[in-house]
């Protein structure tokens, strides 16, 4: 039976879904058994000419992590979408934005001025920023364009497959190439995790209590038997897809969200912020304002990996 052909590639994101990849250990060796690497660029020698010599259609299965915030990573997605039979969001930054499309709460110009003018650590008398083009003595240099906005895999090509986290974790790799390997991926369209959210997995205590205040994690010591939201720290478990084996949970620190938003809810900002409304005693204005000034960052709290998969999808500028 002939071997699988598989593809990597990194866009936007930190690149930990590489290593999660490397993090199955010995398992590496049942994926080299299963399929060929034809292209990794970030561990193995490969480039882009490679893949548009290819016949359309060549690679069997593409893990493509990361999310779209330039004119390359776009350009070798629909490269990658030409060239494979399927397609995988990998991570949350592919199936969600993930941590980059944060900058979608500010505009291009705006993150290219902290970036390289305003940062403290910038040493920038001339305000000097970067170019597509840039005319040197030896020709002309091309970078990729920055796009305004940072947008999800599936909102650029089409995407069979969506393997959420940050990382995805060791047993859900396992899991999709268990299912290459076997032939028994589910339908195209499905996230390949829990179909419940994280509470319901949760094996914490639920009182149904309600908070008076709002902590962060590293202002209190929480029970760790008892529901966290509960103990006045914001846990996402509410609003994210289970799956995850509760592993931030496991080490008393609440959810972060980077699974996503479970079956059936559209916005996973807007149920994370009804769950907590739900809980918090507030009795009147001063109450309310009280909570606002507990919650540090509330846009980064609450969509903090789906912001581009949001009905916000971005700051109105």
């Amino acid at each position: 039976m002939a071997k699988l052909k598989l593809g990597l590639y990194w866009a936007a994101s930190c690149g930990g879904c590489d290593v999660a990849v490397l993090d199955i250990n010995e398992k590496i060796l049942d994926v080299a058994q299963l399929a060929d690497i034809v292209f990794w660029p970030i561990a193995m020698d490969f480039k882009y000419h490679h893949v548009r010599a290819m016949e359309d259609g060549a690679i069997d299965v593409c893990l493509f992590n990361g999310a779209i915030r330039s004119s390359e990573q776009e350009d070798i997605a629909r490269l990658l979408r030409a060239k494979s039979k399927t397609m995988v969001a990998f991570g949350s930054c592919a199936c969600f934005g993930g941590i980059p499309a944060l900058a979608n709460f500010a505009s291009r110009d705006e993150v290219m001025r902290r970036a390289y003018i305003e940062a403290p650590s910038n040493d920038n008398s001339g305000a000097t920023l970067p170019q597509v083009r840039t005319t040197v003595p030896e020709g002309e240099l091309e970078l990729p364009e920055l796009y305004d906005t940072v947008l999800t895999l599936a909102q650029v090509v089409d995407v069979e497959y969506f393997v959420p986290g940050c990382p995805p974790p060791v047993d859900l790799i396992l899991k999709v190439v268990d299912a290459l390997a076997t032939n028994s991926l589910p339908p195209p369209g499905a996230v390949i995790a829990s179909e419940k959210t994280l509470c319901d997995e949760c094996e914490r205590k639920k009182e149904n209590k309600k908070i008076s205040r709002i902590y962060r994690p590293h202002e209190i010591i929480p029970d760790p038997e008892r529901c966290l939201l509960e103990q006045g720290i914001i846990c996402c478990g509410p609003a994210t897809r289970g799956g995850c084996g509760a592993l931030c949970i496991k080490a008393n620190m609440p959810c972060r969200g980077c699974f996503g938003p479970p079956p059936g809810v559209a916005d996973q900002g807007a149920k994370l912020v009804a769950a907590v409304a739900s809980i918090y005693q507030a009795r009147d204005g001063e109450d309310i304002a009280r909570m606002v000034s507990e919650m540090v960052d509330p846009a980064g709290t609450f969509y903090r990996f789906g912001l581009a998969n949001s009905m916000l999808r971005r700051k109105r500028l």
